[in-house]
């Protein structure tokens, strides 16, 4: 019975799989950046969160909005498309780093959450249904 719900199982596309490895983490990120923004400004916010909650270290808080807004919108919206993924994913997962490093170190929970699936797509791939893999970019996928 376990075999056969095994093999019943392992008919799941590697490319559906690896599409929703990329779409979940990316919509995180994704929401987290339009909390950010007003139209295509930066709220007051945002600006107070990063001078006070998120201040980081070496890097001024005015910049480390601008970079976070930005990453938030561009590398979510690539890992979608399944375009320069890796790259992406890793993007996201050096966000997620920094952020339970330097911001909210008791929230690993959710960060390894973030981390899980972005780390497979850096070390697998974004599959089949992805820009990378119809532009010959990335064709490791198998499924």
């Amino acid at each position: 019975m376990i075999r056969k719900l095994n093999l019943t199982l392992s008919a799941i596309p590697d490319a559906l799989v690896a599409l929703m490895l990329r779409v979940f983490p990316a919509l995180v990120f994704w929401q987290s950046g339009q909390t950010k923004v007003e139209g295509f400004a930066i709220k007051d916010s945002t600006w107070f969160l990063f001078e006070h909650e998120y201040a980081l270290p070496l890097i001024p808080s005015e910049l480390a909005a601008v970079m976070a807004t930005v990453a938030e919108h561009l590398l979510p919206v690539l890992l979608i498309l399944g375009l320069f993924t890796r790259l992406s994913a890793l993007g996201l997962l050096g966000m997620t780093a920094v952020i339970q490093i330097f911001v909210y170190p008791d929230a690993w929970m959710t960060h390894g959450l973030w981390a899980a699936p972005l780390l497979a797509v850096v070390a697998r791939g974004p599959g089949r249904w992805s820009a990378d893999h119809l532009a010959g970019i990335d064709r490791r996928a198998t499924g």
